[in-house]
């Protein structure tokens, strides 16, 4: 046993501080409002899924597991342990035990002794081998599992330099076993009840670290030095951990979070969870809070702020400069390569190495040093200038670094500097390039050399990846010392590197982006511009204004170059789009991806299909040794081939005689039973797609009918064709095709049978009819058939067999037609079928006619027919369809099924079972996992009113659904009549449950998500069935299951056949329910069992508590807490916890985490656990802390994150356990901690609109993700639905971040936290999950701008910047392009087309374009180029992956067409309209802050939007800027004199107006009824009532523009003094319009002064008075006095109208100055209404800002009509209005919906 010395154990002594937080006081409550007593106590029998506390409960599934019982007894090990001072009962064990002693609640500890012992049972039933004594628990299990759970707590001790607190044996006997399970306990304990400090992982390791060693004094036995008596925890009493550990720390985090006023105050001004958790990666925590805690601490919020503990490890301070900041190196890089290019180029030679050759050229280039150091001195300033509050006293040396790295830069700066010009003084000094100076370019080179040592030592690391992480996993001071220089230890970040293999993978693909960028940049960017650069600094300029700046003309080259800058620092995220859709093309492609496409590919690879499905879904015994696992993975490869490409006919093996054909058929059967229960298929998709069980002794595999249908009448055709063939030739020829060869055999053998079993026993026809097959099938035994028998009489006897099959089937079965068609069938067979005739004296002696002389032939068959009793045998009557299906199909069904959902899923799923995966485990041996779904207040079920209710064109959300979903709502109606519906009234009676799950289904629901999860419950129930039953079950089974009948048709459907060509009914149609059918009847009763214990789902419904009080004190009426029970009463493996608010006297409250299930048993709800809580979760970001709370209950090894508006597929549901043993896969050098899951976007098909959002996600989540995982290795957790390694992230935060408003994108910290702390995210195609998404324009928009924010919010977060800093040059870029560097580059554009315009504008106004327009032809085609870079934005950017995916998983052409579609549908207005979202939120919230979440809603969109609300979202983020573009166009064509050549204005401008188009259009286009003349004119009244609307307190947004004006700017209160700088700064470009346009009026006569700009502001000035004069008058005078009013208005517009009459009369003032003017006087208008929103807290007080905000009503309402007028025109001409229906539903109409109808609500009866 290690023991660690007494002196370096922690002083135990020390008074507990008794600090009562456990009752916290409510924001208030309502009056009225009850009091609430606890919640009764619970029955002591309620478990959670496995029976703990009574190991005899014998009947319980899961208890025949001997390692449950194993594991349960190990924990009652206790015997010889020292009991706490409680009353000790025997059943009490090692978690009691723990509990006790350090003050856990009772529920915690039942929670976690579940979780422990599910946990430890688990991990033993999939040791290999088999433990010699499985009822006693294996040390191994837990040795692995205790080395996983503390691997992050050693790594923290090792980097602090602490002696771990496990005192580990290494025996393996009992004690050393106990004392393993009793650290381990403990861990779970403190995790269990530390609540919101889950996300503090290495405050729990503080905690622990502590906790353990009192333990350690415990087990040792020792005393306590004060008192002498035996050694007592520090902490312990009732609840002692949660009032004196969890509850101070709880309060200071509650504190801080009360600090940042709901995340409006800046970061940096308060801690976060992260602040408070690095505080633990210094040793300063042991001083400073001791043990037991001193509350005293300055860490603790009891502390004057001024002394307490400020931020820890990272200040989020911002500003722009933060993306330079995190991505220093790719910044440093581009600013170094444009450099380069440009003083390569400036040298104007042919080829760029021909000016490398010049030493004038090779000098310059050494300036790039300069240029570096200035940089890395600019990288210094920045980070003394947003960290400098880090430094405190403890902290001094990190100040000095900060001082010392500025030092030193701004000295390499200077040096650089130097040098370099002492090489000019030189070389001008001598004239020439002389040995001395020379030499001086060499000490410049070796200073040099010395500068970049550092960059030389990492890309030596980079090249030997493994010693950089060896030096930096290593807690050596040493290294800290050599290391101090470059960063700040920190205790994640280390080690992230990837091996070699991986290192070269997306080197090579960096290398070639890069290549590719920088001769693109080099050849068609920099040197077409050093021409005109050069002509323009050389060409004398007479301005047309006043001129500031002398006639340099560096403005104009300023201006110039500025777009072309902003492309070279953006585009090469345009090359990484291009380069990455290449590559995760290649590997879509090598992952087999699209193999099968549709159903047509499918029914090629059928046979091979079954084979696929059987090696990867069933299961094999794992290899307990190397070489085995070696060989089976070879033998599995091989075997992966040959199905993959049909070799060695595979398929042959499974045939009927063979349990696998059965095994198949089981579990294709369950997936087409389900499609049928979700109404994907229809009862008669269902028997062409079903594989009925082996039956009428058929001696081939049965394939479903679709497969089947036409290759009867193709056998036979080639039988007449081959009819003088040999029977070997003949029959090689029908067996080309697998289907035919079984059409054949089936048919044959089905016949045979049908006419011996409808032919009497013990009569002379049945031995008639044995003698006849009996000779046929001795003909074809001995090879001939052919010879024998003429083929020309078999379509003969076909035809006969169709009508005997027909009159079999129908209702009124007439006997004597019967009987003449087996006459006429005996003597087509025993007479015209040989080919030798025999007479019929022959007939009688070989016994093919009847022996008795009395019998007339006539009369053959009179009395020999039985026909089976419908109810006695009706199966008979479902395969006899089938064979009515085989004998007379005529076409190849490949509409089959008409579903294109179901098509594709099926497809998708046959696709699967090609691609690699990892071989399945049994059921037993797979790791248990967890599905978890945050839920707060979304929809459950949709009620019944909101399916009746309709819209204001009359549409209920019931017949939107029944038109978009046409056929699965037929579908539906048939399933419900089969089930006894008679009318579809009883939808809304009786039946209504049905109608409204059926609705819930196709929306984005609650009970959407549950089926979906409830499908991997459902998947393992029956993949348990199948690993443990016998061949005999499953035989047996089999004929249960048809003996059950999985489809019954309704008499009242008229009982559909199963070809289109004949309709035939049939008897069979009552008494059917498909819940008594599918695998489910062959369970034995364990099933479910084993099932419960390897999977639960827990939804985390917050709110669910304050639901059921709700329903106590209001009507009964059906409310969300009662949909969620109904949904816990339906799924056995579900459980909700939710936070119940228990209040308490004098209006205190106490908060709990509780979980509930569904008792079978009790039929009603119960109680499982009940948790108290520190206080309110919610402290950070709902969904993290409500994910935080619930993941206590989760069980297993891994655990998955589903969202609300999810869903799965029971087929994806099998995959599931094969998915899992990714896990212990490497991938690169370490294994994997996320496994990324692809999504399938279930929302497309609705509109157009979906489509595109679809489209957009789809590539993302399939191709991008794809390259991302490999060969990028930077895959982070983008949102549901990945799986987690549980047991990884439950040591290290949790699986999200919560801090407020940092972490609004909560998801992606998670990818974060796991690459920094050395995880492995990867990703994997071969299993998928549903995806919702938003649908509707202002949903998406909303969407977009939640992502775009909390993209703004990672800019200033501490995990980019780590990931900026910590991962490898080559990872770094591909971190940044696929995250917030795809939205600074959308910024990035839509700023090149501002600087771009702007300088246009110029050099338009300053007179420069007219004087360099006949000197340089350069300057003329500037335009054109930087035009055509747009062109290549704006297409490829979004296009290229879309199409490259779509044409991988769905071939080119279909590709193609879709994109074209897209393309006609406008989907380009709505990307572009994408991009402007983004840009606006994503630039604001880092100027800014003012990120929130934003719910969308994900409802059905068919509603109008009015323009009001559509102005009220889109005003500042796209119309505004299109109004200001536009105004820039208007104006450059009016004084450009390019622009008088009309197709050189619209070559140069067509990208900016199709901006402004979108900008504009794309909320009318994309809106339904946009154009509807009526809607548009209620609109306009509707907006100009809430223009015109005063506010107040009492109005909300959207009744008053007022209220929303105010609301629109609260992000410029909150902004910081840098943001409010920058503000104003950007606004003053408003004022360039005056300044230019004035100098251009016919009034100012040509002249340049200064004088002509003064005095247009008093023309300004004057405006405004007029306008202060009209409101003034209006205000007093407009309601009692009207006279005077309109007097005022008289006035004024003769003060108006006669200076401008005076001016045209006597001076050169034209008209066409005044809208000049106009234009001119607008913007200056706006911007000083923009620059007063900044400087409102010094205005708001005076006079000034009524009339302010007066002004801006104005320009909103100027702004509104500007936007509406094309909307009116284009809602005024006919025609539009039906062409924008078809645009915006045409994916509906392809798919024959009546869209028409919706939107005018013309509904059919």
């Amino acid at each position: 046993m290690v023991r660690v010395p007494p002196e370096l154990r922690p002083e135990t002594s020390a008074d507990l501080r008794g600090m009562n937080y456990l009752r916290q006081r409510p924001q208030g409550m309502r009056r009225g409002e009850m009091l609430y007593p606890p919640p009764p106590p619970r029955p002591p029998e309620v478990y959670n899924i496995i029976p703990i506390h009574d190991l005899l409960q014998t009947d319980h599934p899961s208890l025949r597991y001997p390692e449950v019982r194993a594991a349960a007894a190990a924990l009652r090990l206790v015997d010889d342990l020292r009991k706490p001072s409680v009353q000790w009962t025997a059943d009490m064990d090692l978690m009691d035990w723990v509990g006790y002693f350090f003050g856990f609640q009772a529920d915690n500890v039942r929670n976690q002794r579940e979780h422990l012992v599910l946990h430890l049972a688990n991990c033993q039933m999939r040791r290999t081998p088999l433990p010699s004594s499985p009822d006693a628990l294996y040390p191994a299990v837990v040795y692995d599992f205790r080395k996983k759970l503390f691997k992050n707590y050693n790594l923290w001790c090792s980097y602090l330099g602490k002696i771990p607190s496990l005192w580990l044996s290494s025996r393996t006997d009992t004690i050393g076993l106990r004392r393993e399970l009793m650290y381990i306990s403990l861990y779970l304990l403190i995790w269990g009840e530390a609540a919101n400090l889950r996300f503090m992982p290495e405050c729990l390791c503080y905690i622990f670290h502590h906790m353990a060693m009192d333990l350690n004094h415990i087990l040792e036995g020792d005393f306590d030095r004060n008192t002498g008596r035996p050694f007592s925890p520090s902490i312990s009493g009732q609840n002692a951990f949660l009032k004196y550990v969890v509850m101070p720390i709880y309060e200071t985090i509650k504190v801080e979070v009360g600090h940042s006023r709901n995340g409006s105050a800046p970061h940096s001004a308060w801690r976060n969870y992260d602040d408070l958790n690095e505080y633990f990666w210094s040793k300063r925590c042991f001083k400073s809070l001791k043990w037991p805690i001193d509350t005293s601490s300055n860490f603790f919020a009891g502390t004057n702020k001024s002394e307490r503990v400020g931020k820890t490890g990272f200040v989020e301070q911002r500003t722009f400069w933060n993306i330079f900041r995190s991505f220093d190196r790719l910044w440093v890089g581009l600013i170094l390569f444009l450099q380069a290019m440009i003083i390569v180029a400036w040298a104007e030679t042919e080829y760029p190495w021909k000016a490398l050759e010049r030493r004038d050229v090779q000098v310059e280039l050494l300036t790039i040093f300069i240029t570096w150091a200035g940089l890395r001195f600019w990288q210094a300033v920045l980070d003394a200038g947003t960290q400098y509050s880090l430094v405190t006293r403890e902290t001094k040396l990190l100040g000095f670094r900060m001082v010392l790295k500025g030092l030193v830069a701004l000295m390499w700066t200077i040096v650089f500097g130097i040098f370099y010009g002492q090489i000019w003084i030189q070389k001008n000094s001598d004239q020439t390039w002389s040995p001395e100076a020379n030499r001086k370019i060499v000490v410049f080179l070796k200073t040099a050399l010395v500068f970049i040592i550092p960059e030389l030592l990492a890309l030596t690391l980079f090249i030997f990846p493994w010693v950089r992480i060896l030096i930096e996993e290593m807690d050596s001071k040493v290294i800290y010392v050599f290391t101090w220089w470059f960063h700040t230890g920190i205790f994640v970040g280390r080690g992230v590197r990837e091996g070699l293999v991986n290192n070269i993978k997306y080197a090579l693909f960096w290398a070639v982006v890069l290549i590719g960028k920088i001769c693109f940049s080099y050849f068609l960017q920099i040197r077409p511009m050093v021409g005109p650069t050069k002509a323009l600094l050389d060409l004398h300029i007479e301005y047309s204004w006043h001129e500031f700046f002398g006639n340099t003309n560096l403005m104009a080259v300023t201006l110039l170059w500025a777009p072309v800058i902003l492309i070279y620092f953006m585009d090469l995220q345009i090359w990484y789009s291009i380069f990455s859709a290449f590559v995760g093309a290649i590997i879509g492609l090598f992952s087999h991806l699209g193999e099968i496409r549709n159903i047509e590919q499918l029914r090629l690879r059928f046979q091979f299909f079954a084979s696929a499905m059987q090696f990867n879904l069933m299961a094999e015994e794992q290899m307990s040794t190397t070489n085995a696992t070696m060989v089976r993975k070879l033998r599995d490869a091989i075997h992966r081939l040959k199905l993959r490409y049909g070799l060695g006919q595979t398929y042959k093996k499974i045939e009927s005689s063979q349990i696998d054909a059965t095994r198949f058929a089981l579990i294709w059967n369950e997936i087409m039973i389900i499609m049928r229960e979700e109404d994907l298929i229809s009862d008669r998709d269902f028997e062409l797609l079903e594989l009925p069980p082996n039956c009428w002794d058929i001696r081939v595999i049965r394939w479903p009918c679709a497969l089947l249908c036409n290759e009867l009448l193709l056998a036979l055709s080639q039988a007449s064709e081959l009819a003088e063939f040999p029977d070997r030739f003949l029959w090689s020829r029908i067996c080309v095709s697998e289907y035919r060869r079984c059409a054949v055999i089936e048919a044959y053998d089905s016949i045979k049978y049908l006419i011996c079993l409808i032919t009497k026993e013990g009569t002379e026809e049945k031995s008639i009819v044995l003698k006849l097959f009996n000779e046929i099938e001795e003909s074809i035994g001995i090879g001939k058939f052919t010879e024998v028998y003429s083929m020309k009489v078999l379509p003969q006897i076909h035809a006969k067999l169709i009508l005997l099959v027909e009159l079999l089937m129908s209702l009124s079965k007439d006997l004597s037609k019967i009987v003449n068609v087996m006459q006429a069938l005996y003597e087509l067979v025993a007479r015209e079928f040989p080919k030798m005739k025999k007479p019929i004296d022959i007939l009688y002696q070989e016994g093919l006619a009847p022996k008795s002389l009395e019998t007339d032939l006539g009369f053959l068959f009179e009395n020999a027919v039985k026909l089976p009793d419908d109810d006695e045998d009706s199966i008979f009557y479902r395969h006899l369809r089938r064979v009515h299906t085989i004998l007379t199909s005529r076409d190849a069904m490949h509409n089959v099924p008409s579903n294109l959902e179901a098509r594709r899923r099926i497809a998708f799923f046959s696709n699967s079972l090609f691609m690699n995966m990892p071989r399945a485990p049994y059921v037993e041996k797979m790791m248990a996992f967890s599905v978890l779904t945050p839920y707060y207040d979304e929809e459950v079920l949709i009620g019944k009113e909101s399916l009746k209710s309709e819209n204001e064109d009359g549409i209920s959300t019931l017949f939107y659904l029944q038109r978009i979903y046409e056929d699965e709502w037929r579908n539906f109606v048939e399933r419900m009549r089969r089930d006894g519906m008679e009318d579809e009234k009883e939808l809304w009676t009786t039946r209504v449950r049905d109608l409204r799950l059926w609705a819930s289904y196709r929306g984005q629901t609650l009970s959407r998500t549950v089926r979906g999860m409830m499908y991997y419950y459902r998947a393992l129930k029956m993949l348990s069935f199948l690993d443990m039953a016998s061949e005999m079950d499953i035989r047996i089974g089999s004929h249960d299951i048809a003996s059950h009948h999985s489809l019954r048709h309704s008499r009242s459907n008229g009982n559909s056949l199963l070809n289109s060509v004949q309709t035939v009914p049939t008897p069979q149609n009552q008494n059917l329910n498909r819940a008594t059918s599918g695998v489910g009847l062959l369970f034995k009763g364990n099933e479910h069992g084993t099932a419960m214990m390897k999977f639960t789902y827990v939804i985390s419904c917050q709110l669910y508590g304050q639901e059921k009080r709700g329903n106590d004190l209001k009507a009964r009426k059906e409310s969300k807490a009662d949909q969620i029970l109904y949904l816990l009463k339906n799924n056995e493996a579900l459980r909700v916890a939710y936070v119940d608010e228990v209040r308490l006297r004098r209006e205190e409250v106490q908060y709990y985490s509780v979980l509930v299930k569904f008792d079978q048993q009790l039929q009603r709800e119960v109680e499982v656990y009940r948790i108290q809580l520190p206080g309110p979760i919610k402290l950070g970001e709902g969904k993290p802390e409500n994910q935080n709370h619930a993941i206590i209950f989760t069980r297993g090894d891994a655990v998955q994150t589903i969202d609300m508006n999810q869903d799965n597929y029971f087929e994806e549901a099998l995959k599931m356990r094969n998915l899992l043993e990714e896990f212990k896969k490497f991938y690169g050098i370490r294994r994997p901690t996320i496994l990324g899951v692809r999504e399938n976007i279930f929302t497309g098909s609705v509109s157009s609109l979906a489509w595109f959002m679809s489209a957009q996600e789809t590539s993302f989540v399939t191709l991008g993700q794809r390259v991302l995982a490999n060969p990028l290795k930077v895959r982070m957790h983008y949102g549901h639905p990945d799986v987690f390694d549980r047991f990884w992230f439950l040591t290290r935060g949790g699986l999200s971040k919560a801090s407020r408003m940092i972490n609004i994108s909560e998801d992606i910290f998670a990818g974060f936290n796991c690459t920094l702390r050395r995880g492995n995210v990867t990703h994997h195609e071969y299993i998928q999950v549903g995806k919702g998404r938003d649908v509707g324009l202002n949903q998406i928009s909303m969407f977009e701008a939640k992502v775009a924010s909390g993209n703004g919010e990672q800019v200033l977060s501490r995990d980019v910047y780590r990931l900026g800093h910590w991962l490898d040059f080559f990872r770094m870029l591909s971190f940044f392009y696929s995250t917030i560097g795809y939205y600074f580059n959308t910024l990035m554009l839509v700023l090149t087309v501002y600087a771009f315009l702007w300088g246009r504008l110029y050099l338009a106004l300053s007179g420069v374009e007219k004087a360099a327009k006949d000197r340089s032809n350069d300057i003329k085609s500037l335009g054109a180029i930087l035009n055509q870079q747009f062109v290549v934005q704006l297409g490829i950017f979004t296009a290229l992956p879309m199409v490259l995916e779509n044409s991988l998983e769905h071939g080119f052409l279909p590709a193609v067409w879709d994109f074209i579609t897209m393309l006609l549908q406008l989907a380009s207005f709505f990307f572009t309209f994408s991009m402007g979202t983004r840009t606006h939120f994503f630039g604001r919230t880092i100027l800014h802050g003012g990120a929130q979440y934003r719910a969308t809603g994900r409802g059905f969109v068919v509603q109008h939007k009015s323009f009001a609300e559509n102005y009220r979202l889109y005003a500042r983020s796209h119309f505004v800027k299109a109004v200001e573009l536009g105004v820039i166009l208007i104006v450059y064509a009016s004084q450009s004199p390019l622009a008088k050549n009309t197709f050189v204005y619209i070559l140069m401008t067509i990208s900016s107006w199709f901006l402004v188009i979108s900008w504009i259009m794309s909320p009318f286009i994309f809106n339904p009824s946009g154009f509807d003349w009526l809607k548009t004119v209620y609109d306009y009244e509707d907006f100009m009532r809430w223009i015109w609307n005063g506010g107040g307190m009492l109005y909300k947004a959207d009744q008053s523009w007022e209220t929303w004006w105010y609301e629109e700017q609260d992000h410029l209160r909150t902004t910081g003094i840098w943001g409010k700088l920058l503000e104003i700064i950007l606004n003053l470009r408003f004022f360039f319009f005056q300044y230019g346009v004035v100098y251009h009026l016919e009034i100012a006569g040509g002249r340049k002064s200064i004088a002509v700009y003064l005095i247009s502001w008093i023309i300004m000035v004057v405006a405004v008075g007029i306008y202060i004069i009209l409101a003034y008058a209006r205000d007093k005078y407009s309601a009692k006095e009207h006279i005077y009013y309109r007097l005022v208005q008289l006035l004024v517009s003769f003060a108006i109208i006669l200076p401008i009459i005076f001016l045209l009369k006597f001076t050169t003032f034209v008209f066409v100055d005044l809208v000049k003017s106009f234009l001119a006087f607008i913007p200056t208008g706006w911007g000083m209404i923009s620059i007063a929103l900044v400087l409102r807290p010094f205005l708001q007080s005076t006079i000034v800002w009524d009339t302010l905000v007066s002004l801006a009503r104005l320009y909103d309402m100027l702004f509104g009509i500007i936007v509406m007028a094309p909307v009116g025109l284009l809602s005024w001409l006919p025609g539009f209005q039906e062409m924008q229906t078809r645009v915006l539903f045409n994916e509906a109409f392809s798919r024959g919906l009546q869209i028409s109808m919706i939107l005018t609500g013309k509904k059919s009866t």
